[in-house]
């Protein structure tokens, strides 16, 4: 096992050993109560974020209840670093005790537990179409051939763009529907030089606007076994930074540092887009007064990129269910809401404006619906049409130590240290820390 991995695993005994002092039991979760004598089956669910993915459990929880009285479903909120650690530590150590039934995972983060802990988690090929759901949701969600999640929300990006201060400057939304990212400079330069507004916000920190980079164009930090890394050579990668550069140094950029300066200078107006995923929309439609102002136009592709296509993803996540008595009820809750409900997923658009990666929502009403905030655009239907076109990349085990030593790579780049020496020096550090 990699060199981090191990000590990782190593420091979580350590912390069991220390917080446990006698409660081994391996076949029993306190998540599950199968009482027979009533009939009645308890689960249990952990997610994360009270207005978004708690309200999708729970709204799930209640359109299955209409039909299975008898499944009742604790379903529980935890920050996601909390979940991370609770699962580390409960399974590194061999004990399934107060885990949950149902748990919610970040894709980005999916492989990192699918890989380490191969018998943790319920195999739900035969219990769900994995072909029904966007094909980019797979990778993430699967391992040696076998569907582990439940795919859930899109993560799918799209450029937010002001279309009063694009007209400011001579453009209107038409003129940004097949552009790439050159493209996007020279318009930001127009709209500075016109209204004397950024473009846009970029926190120095985070990596995310790479990231969909160069997902747009089927690329990685990591090679296709989503292990070995793709650094130096990866002539994707280093068009992204490349183009990022160019960014940052065009004078178009806000600098923010935290996510209440990123909100704040778009709704201020400070800003004339936000390229992010689309889980953005209902910050930006905080602010009432912009009404009618903004437009969402496909994501841009990377210059001088063939395979970059107008797509890409940030964010996302999906369902998995612990390999515990309970499973099966568990799986089959996940098959008649997540799975499969057409209906449940117009009412989480509807109500909490998740959109989800089954195929098949993407023609109910809700996804086609014109939002006059963004002056009668049909913008789910949009989304929905870009989240079939994103690239399927393996995110592998790695995304967030990997990208916390290139951050600091890309700073040593845009304070002029050659992209070629930062590329072979993050590459180097990248097969040091993982291996």
């Amino acid at each position: 096992m990699k060199k981090v991995l191990v000590l990782l695993l190593a420091s979580f005994v350590l912390l069991t050993a220390c917080s446990s002092k006698s409660d081994n039991d391996t076949s029993t979760s306190e998540g599950t109560n199968d009482t027979a004598s009533q009939g009645t089956t308890e689960l249990t669910a952990w997610a994360w974020d009270a207005n978004f993915n708690v309200a999708a459990l729970n709204m799930a929880k209640d359109v299955y209840a209409t039909q299975n009285a008898n499944v009742k479903i604790d379903v529980q909120e935890n920050a996601q670093a909390d979940i991370v650690q609770k699962l580390n530590t409960g399974l590194n150590s061999g004990t399934t005790k107060g885990l949950p039934n149902i748990v919610l995972i970040e894709d980005y983060r999916a492989q990192s537990f699918l890989q380490a802990y191969p018998d943790a988690f319920y195999d739900l090929s035969s219990v769900i179409n994995a072909s029904d759901f966007a094909d980019y949701k797979i990778g993430p969600t699967s391992l040696d051939g076998k569907q582990y999640g439940v795919p859930f929300d899109s993560g799918v990006a799209g450029l937010y763009v002001r279309k009063d201060l694009l007209e400011q400057a001579g453009y209107k939304v038409e003129d940004l529907q097949d552009v790439d990212w050159d493209k996007i400079i020279e318009i930001g330069k127009a709209v500075k030089a016109k209204t004397g507004k950024a473009l846009l916000t970029q926190d120095p920190n985070d990596l995310g606007l790479i990231r969909m980079m160069i997902q747009s164009a089927g690329s990685w930090y990591t090679k296709e076994d989503g292990t070995t890394p793709d650094l130096k050579d990866n002539a994707i990668l280093k068009q992204a930074l490349e183009t990022y550069k160019k960014l940052m140094e065009s004078d178009i950029v806000k600098v923010t540092s935290d996510w209440s300066q990123f909100v704040g200078a778009f709704n201020s107006g400070d800003v004339a887009s936000v390229p992010t995923g689309n889980w953005i929309t209902a910050s930006v439609k905080a602010e009432a007064s912009q009404s009618g102002q903004w437009a969402v136009v496909p994501f841009p592709t990377l210059p001088n990129t063939p395979s970059s296509v107008h797509a890409s993803n940030l964010g996302g996540s999906s369902w998995y269910v612990l390999n515990i008595d309970g499973k099966e009820a568990a799986a089959e809750f996940l098959k008649q809401t997540f799975g499969s409900n057409v209906d449940l997923y117009q009412n989480l658009n509807k109500q909490i404006g998740a959109i989800g990666t089954l195929k098949a929502a993407a023609s109910g009403e809700a996804y086609s619906a014109a939002d006059e905030f963004f002056g009668g655009q049909t913008i789910t239907a949009d989304f929905a049409k870009w989240t079939e076109q994103i690239p399927r990349v393996n995110y592998g085990m790695h995304t967030y130590e990997i990208e916390d030593l290139l951050a600091v790579e890309v700073q040593n780049y845009l304070n002029g240290k050659d992209l070629d020496k930062v590329l072979s020096d993050a590459q180097s550090q990248a097969e040091t820390q993982i291996q």
